[in-house]
Parts: C-alpha cells; sequence; structure tokens
C-alpha cells in the first residue's frame, strides 16, 4: 500500500493558507488548492483556534546573529567578556548571560545560541483573564447565559465605567475561548456561543431563497414610513416563523426600536391558525407600541387583510427573496436558535426572556427590556 510522503508547510504556504481562511474559503477548498486533505489544513490552523498568529519579530534590543557569530570568535581566541563587550557597544552583563545560558565558554555556538534565543521568545503574553480570575469567572458566567463576548465587554464598560479591572475586550474572550493554552476560560463555553464552530472563522453572508407564497394586495415595504426605516419611534414589529420537530413552530416578533421580542405559539402553519395568533398577541399590547409589522411573502400571511381589520395594524411585506429586509427578525432568529436548536419541540417554549436580558451593542449595551419597559412607562 502506498502512503503519501509526509510534507511540510513553507512559510509562504502557510501565508497563502490563512490568507484564504480569512477570506472565508472552507477547509476543503483550501485542501483542493494544495492538493491535501481537509484534516491538513485543519491540524495548521487549530493550535491557534483559527485565528492568524500575529508575525514574529525580533526584540530592538535584542542580539543580532551577527553580534553571536562576534562574540563566537572572541571567546574562540580567548577574549574577556569586558574586550567582546567592547567591541560589539553592549553591557559586560549582556555578554556574560548570553554565553552562560548557551553552553559556556566551552561550547558557545552562535547559530544555535541565535536559535535558542528565537525559540525561548516564542511565549504567549500572559492575557488579562489569567491575570484577574475574578473577571474571568464573571465573563465565564455570562457566556453560560449565552451572551455573545461583544456584549459581555460592552456590558462590562458600561456597568463598570472607572474599573480598567473590570474591562476587557471581546477579541481577548475570543481568543481565550479558541486558544486554549491561554489556559483563562474552558473549552466547554464554547457551546454556548451563537455559533458552534471549533475553531473561529471569518464572518460569511449567506442569503437563502425561501419558498414563497402567493398572497394578494400586498403594501410593498418600499411605502413603509420613513420613521419606521430609521427606527426613530417604538411600535414597529417584524415577524416570521421558526419551526421545531413534531410539526411545531413560533411567530417571532421583533420591536425595531428597541429590538425587544415576543414569542407566539402557533399550533399549525395555516394562515387562519397564524393570523389568530397574531391577533390576539397584538391585543396584548397598547396601539401605541404595536403600529406596523413587516413580514415576509410566506403562505402563512395570505390572510393579512383579517389581521389588519381586527387591529387596525398595517402589514408591510419585504421584496421577494429579500429576507435582509427584515434585518432585526433575521438576526433575532439566529440568536433565538441558541436557545431552540434545530430539532427543538418548540411547542413547549413560548418565551424569549433571557434573550430580552441580553445587552446589545446596537442599544449602547443596555437590555431590550430595558428599553422597551421606557417605552410602556411613557406611554402610560
Amino acid at each position: 500500500m502506498a502512503y503519501r510522503t509526509r510534507i511540510k508547510y513553507t512559510a509562504a504556504q502557510k501565508a497563502e493558507m490563512w490568507d484564504r481562511w480569512e477570506r472565508g474559503e472552507s477547509l476543503n477548498a483550501i485542501g483542493r488548492a494544495f492538493d491535501r486533505p481537509s484534516s491538513s489544513i485543519f491540524g495548521q490552523l487549530a493550535p491557534t483556534g483559527g485565528i492568524r498568529p500575529p508575525p514574529r519579530r525580533r526584540a530592538r534590543l535584542a542580539l543580532t546573529l551577527a553580534e553571536r557569530e562576534e562574540i563566537s570568535r572572541g571567546v574562540v581566541a580567548g577574549h574577556s567578556i569586558r574586550s567582546i563587550a567592547g567591541s560589539l557597544r553592549r553591557s559586560p552583563s549582556t555578554i556574560s548571560r548570553e554565553i552562560n545560558r548557551n553552553g559556556g565558554r566551552g561550547d558557545y555556538r552562535a547559530n544555535h545560541a541565535d536559535q535558542l534565543a528565537w525559540d525561548r521568545a516564542c511565549r504567549p503574553k500572559r492575557c488579562k483573564l489569567v491575570s484577574h480570575p475574578a473577571l474571568a469567572r464573571l465573563v465565564a458566567s455570562k457566556l453560560r447565559r449565552r451572551w455573545s463576548p461583544q456584549q459581555i465587554a460592552g456590558w462590562l464598560k458600561r456597568t463598570y465605567p472607572h474599573d480598567e479591572s473590570r474591562h476587557v475586550s471581546h477579541e481577548t474572550i475570543y481568543r481565550s475561548l479558541f486558544i486554549q493554552a491561554r489556559g483563562a476560560l474552558k473549552k466547554e463555553l464554547l457551546q454556548h456561543l451563537r455559533r458552534k464552530r471549533t475553531i473561529r472563522r471569518a464572518r460569511q453572508k449567506s442569503l437563502k431563497g425561501e419558498g414563497l407564497g402567493q398572497i394578494t394586495d400586498t403594501v410593498s415595504i418600499r411605502e413603509r414610513p420613513a420613521s419606521v426605516e430609521d427606527r426613530a419611534v417604538p411600535g414597529h414589529w417584524e415577524g416570521d416563523l421558526i419551526f421545531g420537530t413534531h410539526n411545531s413552530q413560533i411567530a417571532t416578533l421583533v420591536e425595531r426600536h428597541t429590538r425587544y421580542v415576543l414569542l407566539a405559539k402557533i399550533k399549525g402553519k395555516d394562515t387562519e391558525t397564524v393570523i389568530n395568533a397574531l391577533i390576539r398577541q397584538a391585543h396584548k399590547l397598547p396601539q401605541e407600541l404595536y403600529k406596523s409589522l413587516t413580514w415576509d411573502r410566506g403562505s402563512e400571511m395570505a390572510d393579512h387583510r383579517r389581521f389588519t381589520l381586527a387591529t387596525g395594524i398595517q402589514v408591510y411585506f419585504c421584496d421577494p427573496q429579500s429576507p435582509w429586509q427584515r434585518g432585526s427578525n433575521e438576526n433575532t432568529n439566529a440568536l433565538l436558535r441558541q436557545y431552540f436548536p434545530k430539532g427543538t419541540d418548540l411547542s413547549v417554549h413560548s418565551q424569549a426572556r433571557q434573550l430580552n436580558e441580553r445587552p446589545r451593542k446596537t442599544l449602547d449595551y443596555e437590555t431590550p427590556a430595558e428599553r422597551f419597559a421606557a417605552c410602556v412607562a411613557s406611554t402610560g
């Protein structure tokens, strides 16, 4: 049986590999470019958690290879430490440490000493979460509540504005999760992130077509008032259905101004059942906080005119195959999948409390619950 010769990737190949990964290419695609299996590419990226290591550079004041060669010649010639230091314009203690840590006068070799120095310098900087265990525990507790690293970082700055010891960047949190050698956060916390990956990768946009029903008498999203577009006032909602096992589904509604989420149990996806559930949900809110609803062109909204007659709420419809026009709802549905993974029976769920209590960057790290409560108070 013939075996493939094991290869070592050159620095140029590794750089190209990282370039491709950061552009969003898959492991399989990168593997094909190098005529190697995806597992080989994964083995190169995994040690740093899919995060490109920074380029290594020698410290400005470190001894150079040329200086080490001069030290080696001085040692062979029997020159004193001070003599060698004087010729290099270095401190005698620098030359003494260099020789003693690399074999002493009898075994000092310039190339070997230079390589050892390079290897010793390859030590990761002690990250803040290791130096501040209380902060690490706080971050871990928020991750278990399914907060994103960016939400955690923003919430910490807002909650402790004058305490730098409790501030940490979202990038530090990601690196501590994906690069386990840092020893700050346990790998098990990765399962609480929105995207369940073992290595980090570039965000990719994916626009998938949806089955569209034929709906009549629709009002286009292009006719939606400008005040809805700029999120200036509360009361304008976006909605959709998400599906689970056992023919279960939930209607998800997100308020554009506050990002507050409501869930409505739906016993079936036919238009009569969906519209009845949406009417019941609408009657639970003050009229000032429910003025319009934006939906895609799914057949469940075929009876939208009955909804408008029963509630006085205008329904606007996205253009065909344009789910990004309901961006708030699309993002919310992705967040909800952290709590309701595919394969979940949605018939037993009807609350979005944890999601509404997560701080949002778009709200200056306030929570949707806080913003929505303020709107309710202002209408009272």
